[in-house]
This record gives structure tokens, C-alpha cells and sequence, in this order.
């Protein structure tokens, strides 16, 4: 590597990167779908951290003691899965770094692409700011509520990245009706507000993150949760609706498809969350039932996602030129 060349690697790496070096479209679908996983992991960790009390394992932020980075064994269990769980934040960030240099040094440039993957990084940066500041405050839930929820928004723009993976960038052709396009809106608005007011019901519930005393919302628990119950119902009836309304139409296999897929993985988590809820809320239970308003999250924006196509941008077919056209400083070898 010449001087010159390591100069413009320091001044911009990625576009360094992306001048020697051109990933397969499946590589780049393949970082895409890793950081995205890497989102719904992050939440189950986080959720695992709350479910066993280990929401204090570190009593402070940006390290885990006021002497300490890292935890120690004088700490115990609950020191080792805070601890744990604040390292997996740098494998989603290495995740999400891979995106964004595999989205960057495609060919051609993906302008559009890139900027996902940048949304996720600050995301992530905004997110691990608020978990501290969730520590600090010592678990307040109305800050542990807003850490799950742009832990969704993250989960969200990473979807979207996914499905730009395997797309072109044309403009979206709809494949169903104005109608049915705004009957899936209401879908998405209405699993939003279930996920929000699933928050809640952590947050006035009784697994509150840690063996101390923590605040917990002033709210009856049992009546956020019958409210939490009725707002799946109604995404359960959307998304029944929705499946005869594109059979009705005639919609294409994509929409049917990620529509189904949505219906199904609902029935799965409303009966996780009517047995965790006559069961008294075992840990397993409630962190499987978070694991699942994920997919729930995930399947929605599929569906959304799968209304309208971007063909790939076929590249021009040179006309093919006459051996009597060409001419004679074209002609000779090259």
C-alpha cells in the first residue's frame, strides 16, 4: 500500500473499501439479515437481564462500577449477565458496521441502501446512550419502556434494509389497491399501539429488573394487560381480514404469503401470552413471549412491505456492431 493509498484510507475508509472491493448481491442480503438478527437478539438479552434481576448487575454507566469496566466476581450472577449483555451491544455494532460497508461497496452505488444502514448505527448509538441513562435513573420503566420501543424502531429500519437488499431501486410498483394498501396501515398502526401498550404492562408488572425496590407505573396491571389482550385481538381480526380481502382480489402469492405467515406467528404468541398470563408469568414464558413481538413486529412490516415490488434495472444491451462499421483505429487490437 503506497502512501497515497493510506491517506485516502484514513480520510474515507469505506469508500476505500468499496474502490477494491464489490460484494455478491448474497453477501450483501447476508450482512443485511445479520443485523438484523443481531436487533432481535439484543432485545431477548435485554429482556433476559430483567427476567432474572440483573437489571443493577452493574450499578452504573458507561462502566459497570465506579473502579470497573467490567463486572467482578464479588458481583455474582447478576453482574455477569448485565455485564453480558452490554458486550453483545458491540457485536450488534459490528453487525450493523458490516451492513453498512457490504450496502456501501455494492455495484452500483446504493445511496439509498447506505443510509439504512447508517440509520441503524445511530440507533444502536442512541439506544445504548438511553440503556444507560435506564441504569442511572435506576430502572425507571417509563425509560425502560422507551428503550424497548426504539429498540423496535430499530428492529423496523432493519427489516426495511433486508427487504431493500433483494430489490432494485426502481419506483414501487403497488401490486394491490389504494384500499387494501390502507387497510394494512391500520394493521401496522394497531400492532404499534400493541407493542406499546405491551410496555406498559412491563412496566406496571411484577417483574420489575432487579431484587430492589424498584418504581413500577401506578397502574393496574391487570387491566393494562386485559387492554393488551383486546388490542391482539383486533391485530388478529386485521390481519384474518386482510387474508380474505387479497384472496378476494386476487392478489398476487407475495402479499397472501407474508400475510399468512403474520396470522400464524399471532396464534403463536397469543397462546404464549394466555399461558403466561393464568401461569403467573414465568420468566421462560414472558421472555418468549418477547422473542415474539418481535417476529410479530417483523412479520407486520413484511406484510407492508410485500404491497408493492421494485424490479431489478436491467442494464442496456449495446447494439451490436457491423464488422463493416467499424472503423479503422477501432479495428485494430487492443
Amino acid at each position: 500500500m503506497t502512501r497515497a493509498d493510506a491517506l485516502a484510507a484514513v480520510r474515507n475508509p469505506l469508500a476505500f473499501i468499496a474502490a477494491r472491493w464489490t460484494p455478491e448481491p448474497r453477501t450483501v442480503q447476508r450482512a443485511a439479515l445479520a443485523a438484523l438478527v443481531m436487533s432481535v437478539v439484543i432485545v431477548v438479552t435485554g429482556g433476559a437481564v430483567r427476567l432474572t434481576g440483573s437489571g443493577l448487575g452493574c450499578p452504573t454507566w458507561p462502566k459497570c462500577t465506579e473502579d470497573s469496566i467490567n463486572n467482578t466476581a464479588e458481583m455474582g450472577i447478576h453482574g455477569y449477565i448485565e455485564f453480558g449483555n452490554r458486550l453483545l451491544t458491540y457485536v450488534l455494532c459490528a453487525a450493523v458496521g458490516w451492513a453498512i460497508i457490504a450496502a456501501r461497496s455494492a455495484k452500483p452505488y446504493r445511496r439509498g441502501l447506505t443510509r439504512l444502514g447508517w440509520t441503524q448505527f445511530w440507533v444502536v448509538m442512541g439506544n445504548a446512550i438511553l440503556g444507560g441513562i435506564v441504569v442511572l435513573v435506576g430502572l425507571n420503566p417509563y425509560t425502560v419502556a422507551a428503550h424497548f420501543l426504539l429498540s423496535s424502531a430499530l428492529i423496523a429500519v432493519a427489516t426495511v434494509m433486508w427487504q431493500r437488499t433483494r430489490e432494485g431501486d426502481t419506483e414501487p410498483r403497488p401490486l394491490v389497491g389504494k384500499a387494501v394498501q390502507q387497510l394494512v396501515w391500520v394493521l401496522v398502526a394497531a400492532s404499534v399501539l400493541l407493542i406499546a401498550v405491551g410496555t406498559v404492562v412491563t412496566g406496571a408488572g411484577p417483574h420489575a429488573g432487579d431484587s430492589s425496590e424498584v418504581e413500577r407505573m401506578p397502574l393496574d396491571w391487570e387491566s393494562v394487560s386485559k387492554l393488551h389482550a383486546v388490542l391482539a385481538w383486533i391485530v388478529v381480526t386485521l390481519t384474518f381480514a386482510l387474508w380474505f380481502v387479497l384472496k378476494a382480489v386476487d392478489a398476487p402469492k407475495g402479499p397472501l404469503a407474508r400475510t399468512r405467515d403474520l396470522f400464524l406467528i399471532l396464534l403463536a404468541q397469543g397462546a404464549v401470552g394466555y399461558v403466561q398470563y393464568f401461569t403467573d408469568l414465568p420468566e421462560v414464558l414472558v421472555g418468549l413471549h418477547m422473542f415474539g413481538s418481535c417476529l410479530v413486529w417483523i412479520a407486520t412490516l413484511r406484510v407492508l412491505l410485500s404491497l408493492r415490488e421494485r424490479p431489478e434495472t436491467a442494464l442496456p444491451e449495446l447494439p451490436a456492431q457491423q464488422p463493416d462499421a467499424v472503423s479503422a483505429s477501432m479495428a485494430g487490437p487492443r
